[in-house]
């Protein structure tokens, strides 16, 4: 197949990162989640004490991380912060809900995006993200958008939490899902948008499973 990168991009709750991991896998490809980059960067600076509003304190707090992703067959991807494995400590409440101000400073993304771009170049890869089709990987094989309404989005992320037995205030993360949108949208630095050369999948009434097998089609079809 040749050195191959593959984007998946998408707002909140759109499945992308589930998507993005089977196709992977299904391909034979490693996995990049980019969400959990900066999810781990997150993490680190709401351990640290660091203000997330301080631009400055965050650029200085990426230059000194070091966060790679291990993606093992048959296992589940690891995050590893430092060294540390922070898969678990990354997915929760707290992160998810503070990792924008992270995303939406420009000199942490410039960045992340060096560290994917050298990730994209070491390996053939499928990515999910926000902006990967467009400003990380502008020349990537294959662009998806997955999209899907927002009530379907919040359901799922609904059901995630649950079944990781999570208590869910579902108004409380529809507000946060909203915000999250908003933020992703209109943020100066690498704003959620669809790439002008994009396959858009609308996922909401669709399985993963179909999900998968629309992206695998399209590739096909293209080679």
């Amino acid at each position: 197949m040749g050195h191959l990168v593959i984007a998946v991009d998408g707002p909140a709750g759109a499945g992308k990162s589930t998507v993005a991991k089977r196709l992977a896998k299904r391909l034979g490809l490693g996995f990049m989640d980019t969400g959990a980059m900066y999810r781990a960067l997150t993490l680190k600076a709401l351990r640290r004490g660091t203000k997330l509003e301080d631009a400055e304190a965050l650029v200085a707090l990426a230059h000194e991380t070091a966060i790679d992703l291990v993606d093992e067959a048959g296992r589940p991807l690891k995050v590893l912060l430092d060294g540390e494995d922070v898969s678990d400590a990354i997915r929760t409440p707290e992160v998810t809900n503070n990792t924008f101000y992270i995303a939406r400073t420009p000199g942490v993304r410039a960045v992340m995006v060096e560290w994917q771009r050298r990730m994209g170049e070491k390996q053939s890869l499928v990515g999910d993200g926000r902006d990967l089709g467009t400003v990380v990987f502008p020349n990537a094989a294959f662009k998806f958008y997955l999209d899907a309404d927002f009530d379907v989005r919040c359901q799922r992320r609904i059901d995630e939490l649950r079944a990781k037995g999570v208590a869910v205030d579902e108004a409380a993360l529809k507000r946060d899902l909203a915000e999250r949108d908003h933020a992703d949208f209109t943020r100066k630095v690498g704003p959620l948008k669809k790439a002008e050369d994009a396959i858009i999948i609308d996922s909401t009434n669709m399985t993963i499973d179909e999900v998968v097998e629309a992206l695998v089609q399209h590739i096909h079809k293209q080679k």
